[in-house]
């Protein structure tokens, strides 16, 4: 974690108000840090999870190929609750914990497949400079379609920002979350 108190404290259930309270049911027990936080803002969190369950569920990038996209940026941008988070869903997805692990060492390592290597790639290009090379769209095309293509950009845009809000934040892991230098 970059800071070690959160500068916007997760609300408690009894410092919600009632429409809070309200909208915090949707979410199963214990409801993480990232939603006590954001529900401090009720507008911006009502109009960012629905982009956020599109690029978390319902997106047509494979889920594999998606968590190395969000790991991969979640680590760029050294976003320890983001990183943690992703290693329980990469998990779900079908990441090993090598694997994992080396997703910190970027595109260029040995053991990802083509398409593997080039979503971590796409991933940094995104990260560092906000746009795919046209050698690395080109590449991407010939395993992904138009659709996956535009969710790629469009996760790690998504994991860019809740990354810079979740260190800006200071929001503390929960319980069960790897560190980022696991």
């Amino acid at each position: 974690m970059r800071l070690s108190a959160p500068r916007v404290p997760p609300l408690s259930n009894e410092q919600m108000d009632d429409a809070q309270r309200e909208f915090m049911a949707r979410f199963d027990e214990p409801v993480l840090n990232i939603f006590r936080t954001m529900i401090q803002h009720p507008n911006l969190f009502k109009r960012w999870i629905p982009f956020g369950n599109h690029v978390l569920h319902k997106s047509t990038l494979p889920p594999r190929e998606r968590e190395l996209a969000i790991l991969r940026v979640g680590y760029l941008c050294r976003a320890g609750y983001e990183w943690g988070q992703h290693v329980l869903i990469g998990r779900e997805a079908g990441l090993s914990d090598d694997e994992i692990r080396r997703i910190r060492e970027g595109p260029e390592a040995p053991g990802w497949s083509a398409l593997e290597s080039l979503v971590l790639r796409a991933t940094d290009e995104l990260h560092g400079d906000a746009h795919i090379t046209d050698a690395t769209w080109r590449e991407l095309s010939v395993h992904l379609s138009k659709h996956q293509l535009m969710d790629l950009v469009f996760a790690v845009g998504q994991y860019n920002m809740l990354s810079m809000a979740l260190n800006s934040f200071g929001v503390q892991a929960d319980s069960d979350l790897p560190p980022l230098d696991f």
